[in-house]
């Protein structure tokens, strides 16, 4: 499976989350997280790696198509998530994507019982992270929502909801709640991610003070929306041959049966937004 998550506009947290989403995916799966940011990457220099995984990936995917390449240049983070670290300059990061053939990352998406996240930063509708984005199966995407914030993303949902087959919105920071944007946007958020230090230092890199640390990421909160989330995604689209049975939203445990929208953006339980 191949799950994109991007932002529009701002800095709302998108690499620290789909850190959290990599690393917090139901078990049995192999994980791979790959920086697909225009931007630059930032995980090289949080975990201090080598960050140079992505341009060899993108020169070997040249030579040819192998499902095997991308896990070849990922390094290897705690609990044995592979991450594939983008070039820190931006120039770099743009030319490397731009040669990086979109199906060599599919495939690898495709072997039984792999997911690959894909943290592609800001985008537009000019990213070279676009035909990555085209060719996965969800799309995450993550929005402030403050007003402004909001007041950017509102005239351009139904282009966004056309860049991939299942695109799922989350707020984060301070705001508007959930029910109030789905009301003002006409469109479902799944939910709010929550504002939780421990967790969000923990998928940084950062130091947590022994005081507050709590060793296993996935039992912070930050941990736990992420779990909640691939539960979710992997609802729809089971990774084979794992036998995952065919859900709906409503048979994954917290979360209401409730309709999809028009957009395919799903709708968000308020509990799900709700630190702890």
């Amino acid at each position: 499976m191949l799950v994109s998550v991007v932002s529009l506009k701002g800095a709302p947290g998108v690499t620290t989350f789909a850190l959290g989403l990599a690393a917090c995916w139901p078990t049995a799966v192999r994980r791979l997280l790959i920086e697909a940011d225009p931007s630059g990457g930032d995980v090289a220099t949080r975990f201090g790696l080598a960050p140079s995984g992505l341009v060899g990936l993108a020169a070997a995917a040249r030579a040819g198509a192998d499902p095997a390449l991308p896990w070849a240049h990922a390094a290897t983070l705690p609990g044995d998530l592979g991450v594939v670290a983008a070039p820190p300059d931006a120039d770099a990061a743009r030319a490397t994507l731009a040669a990086l053939p979109p199906g060599s990352v599919r495939m690898a998406a495709d072997q039984p019982g792999s997911v690959v996240v894909l943290d592609c930063g800001r985008v537009d509708a000019d990213s070279p992270a676009m035909p990555l984005i085209g060719s996965s199966d969800a799309m995450v995407l993550i929005t402030g929502s403050r007003a402004d914030e909001l007041a950017h993303l509102a005239p351009r949902l139904a282009t966004i909801a056309r860049w991939s087959p299942r695109p799922l919105l989350l707020l984060a920071g301070e705001g508007y709640p959930v029910d109030e944007v789905e009301r003002t946007l006409s469109v479902p958020p799944l939910g709010h991610i929550p504002d939780d230090e421990v967790g969000a230092a923990l998928f940084c890199g950062r130091p947590v003070p022994r005081w507050r640390a709590r060793r296993e990421p996935n039992r912070t909160a930050l941990g736990r929306f992420a779990h909640n989330v691939a539960l979710v995604l992997r609802s729809a689209l089971p990774i084979a041959p794992l036998s995952v049975p065919l859900q709906m939203a409503g048979s994954v445990p917290g979360l209401p049966p409730r309709l999809i929208s028009a957009s395919g953006m799903r709708p968000a339980p308020a509990e799900m937004g709700a630190a702890s």
